[in-house]
């Protein structure tokens, strides 16, 4: 898993609420167990018109948004069904940091395993965030995780909390799979030893 230290990008705005992981992924694109591909059809419904078409309107099809790599979104973010293909289109699009009021507890679980940061933040600052969004291109937000803090374009300042141990997993990239490999010497010390003392095994 990628790690995340010090994030700076684009922040694009997207107020509505509850958005749940049917509308971040469609069903439709859950038959694939790999977690690259994805991302072209991240909002598949708010980004394509029926036929198709990007729809000009959709904030992620606006030039100075593509490239986003944080999004400010309205509460209860990823509610819904707990599909991880969620967190996985939203990291092959692009997207590495998503701050809300609310996200709903297994998205937000799933988000730190892949390598993405879910920010909780008081309304009144989220509020100053969305409006930090309009700025477009020039709306370049840095995130820095080690010292817990959100930096806006003109330098304004806004510290956040995070569980010490999701802190930590996401600083040196360490998803399930990578934790239990820090214990690689030590279970491989246990076979031994086990095999020792219960060779019937």
């Amino acid at each position: 898993m990628q790690k995340f230290e010090t994030l700076t990008g684009v922040a694009a705005p997207m107020s509505l609420v509850n958005i749940d992981t049917d509308m971040i992924i469609p069903k439709q694109f859950l038959k694939t167990i790999k977690r690259s591909g994805l991302g072209k059809n991240l909002f598949d419904e708010l980004r394509y018109t029926e036929n198709g078409e990007e729809n000009p309107d959709f904030v992620l099809n606006q030039k100075k948004y593509r490239n986003s790599k944080i999004l400010v979104v309205g509460e209860n973010f990823g509610c819904g069904s707990s599909r991880e293909h969620a967190p996985w289109a939203l990291l092959d699009f692009g997207i590495r940091c998503v701050i809300s009021i609310s996200f709903a507890d297994i998205f937000y679980n799933n988000c730190f395993k892949n390598g993405i940061l879910p920010i909780e933040l008081p309304q009144e600052i989220v509020n100053v965030l969305m409006q930090e969004t309009q700025k477009g291109s020039n709306a370049q937000i840095t995130i820095e995780l080690e010292n817990q803090m959100i930096t806006t374009s003109d330098g304004t300042c806004f510290s956040f909390d995070i569980d010490s141990f999701k802190k930590h997993c996401l600083l040196n990239g360490l998803d399930d799979v990578g934790l239990t490999m820090e214990k690689a010497a030590s279970i491989d010390n246990f076979e031994r030893q086990s095999k020792i003392e219960r060779p019937w095994v």
